[in-house]
């Protein structure tokens, strides 16, 4: 056994003997064992062990186990405590969940404090494959199927490719003794329905199981490394980024061979599930939005327009020239100054000038209102602000959060980035300006 971890981990490249490392240690067979087999290949490791005061006194006696196990290895015992049901009942989480999570962030936590290359964890072969055939049952896809990874940051593997069978009788032929955790002979926990019924029914068929099911997960591990390629190369070519937006193009992307698993490898980022996925892949009605938990996705003439939740923009007075900050990051600057030179006119639309006699303080901005009206510049009568935005193909986002800005009759000055009213316009007869600046940033 130790000959195969030892190629499993150079193979992988999952250890360095310069490096320092933390093993969790339970002081259940697997755990104990990866201690071990860590001090017997000379490894520098230091043993933590997580105490959840789950199972009563038990907890406590896994505790003294495993600090009176690392006094006889001469091996360092970094022990913490939780309150997992306090802890879960918080955060609203299952109690595995909770300990994981616990388990973890106190783990990285603890490695960063003492300089450590890496936490070692237990897992065996035993558990690449009930982790297999849970996400197969779940409907999981690539990723689910590959398993688990003997590098998953810095948390690495080394016993991934020896099964539960070879760890125990490693543990024999060293007369090393280990506890139980009471709770892994029950039912309650789905994973150890796989373990008790599932995965020994499959042996009745095939004896190998275990292996050819460990081998399909690591050639779909290959095959993930390949989307991945493959998934970097199509995202340069159909997807951009803007100040606020990703752009998908979906006709490019629909061209593209298996471009339904690429429009979910995409999307994954963004919180969208397989098939929150396949609806965007079958919708072509423009101005049809979705929404995860904290993005927003919009179908745009053959577009998907992606943006993260915004939190809501109210308005703000503007009662004299001066800089003014939004609560989403954008600004305005309002100042008044006489006007010398027509021909310093800007040309751009975030910067404009109006007749400062015109308009009446305080100023408002926010958002467009329903039904708004204004005076397009160059135009003679009045138009939907609305129509306004289709004629320019505003996107369905764009118009949500256009600007305007209004005088004290609320009447529209400006429609911010795009257009001055051309009741408020620069002429002949104007001697003083206000100038209008935004800021995007």
């Amino acid at each position: 056994m130790l000959e195969r971890v030892e190629q499993y981990i150079n193979s992988h490249r999952l250890l360095d003997s310069r490096q320092l490392y933390l093993a969790g240690v339970s002081g259940g067979a697997d755990s104990v064992a990866l201690l071990m087999v860590m001090l017997k290949m000379g490894y520098r490791v230091e043993a933590v062990h997580c105490n959840f005061h789950l199972r009563g006194s038990e907890s406590d006696r896994d505790e003294a186990f495993v600090k009176k196990l690392c006094e006889e290895m001469g091996v360092v015992f970094h022990p913490v405590h939780f309150d997992t049901l306090t802890y879960a009942k918080l955060h609203h989480q299952s109690i595995e969940l909770a300990a994981r999570n616990l388990r973890y962030h106190y783990f990285e936590q603890l490695r960063k404090d003492l300089g450590a290359d890496a936490i070692c964890v237990a897992h065996h072969l035993d558990d690449q494959v009930e982790t297999v055939l849970m996400n197969l049952v779940r409907g999981a896809g690539l990723r689910g199927l590959a398993g688990i990874k003997p590098r998953n940051g810095r948390i690495v593997r080394p016993l991934l490719c020896v099964d539960r069978e070879e760890i125990r009788d490693f543990l024999r032929n060293e007369g090393q003794n280990f506890v139980e955790d009471s709770t892994n002979a029950e039912d309650e926990a789905v994973r150890n329905r796989f373990r008790h019924h599932l995965i020994p029914l499959l042996k009745q068929f095939n004896p190998q199981v275990v292996r050819h099911i460990q081998m399909t997960a690591e050639r779909l591990s290959e095959v993930e490394q390949l989307l991945e390629t493959v998934v970097e190369h199509t995202k340069a070519k159909v997807m951009s980024r803007g100040d606020e937006t990703i752009v998908v193009n979906l006709k490019m992307l629909k061209k593209e061979v298996a471009c339904s698993t690429l429009l979910f490898e995409l999307l994954r980022p963004y919180g969208v599930s397989a098939e929150l996925s396949r609806q965007i892949e079958m919708t072509e009605e423009t101005g049809r939005c979705f929404k995860t938990a904290d993005h927003e996705l919009l179908i745009d003439r053959g577009r998907l327009l992606i943006q993260k939740k915004e939190e809501g923009v109210g308005s703000l007075k503007i009662p004299e020239c001066g800089n003014y900050l939004l609560n989403n990051g954008k600004r305005i600057c309002v100042r008044q100054m006489p006007l010398t030179d027509r021909t310093l006119l800007p040309r751009e639309n975030d910067r404009v000038w109006v007749d400062a006699a015109m308009v009446m303080f305080p100023l408002t901005l926010r958002r467009v209102r329903k039904g708004e009206k204004m005076r397009p510049f160059g135009m003679r009568g009045m138009k939907l602000v609305s129509d306004y935005m289709t004629d320019r193909k505003l996107s369905l986002f764009e118009k949500r959060k256009q600007m305007v800005l209004c005088d004290t009759q609320d009447k529209v000055v400006w429609l911010v980035g795009e257009r001055v009213d051309d009741r408020y316009k620069v002429t002949e007869k104007t001697t003083e300006i206000l100038e209008l600046c935004w800021s995007r940033e």
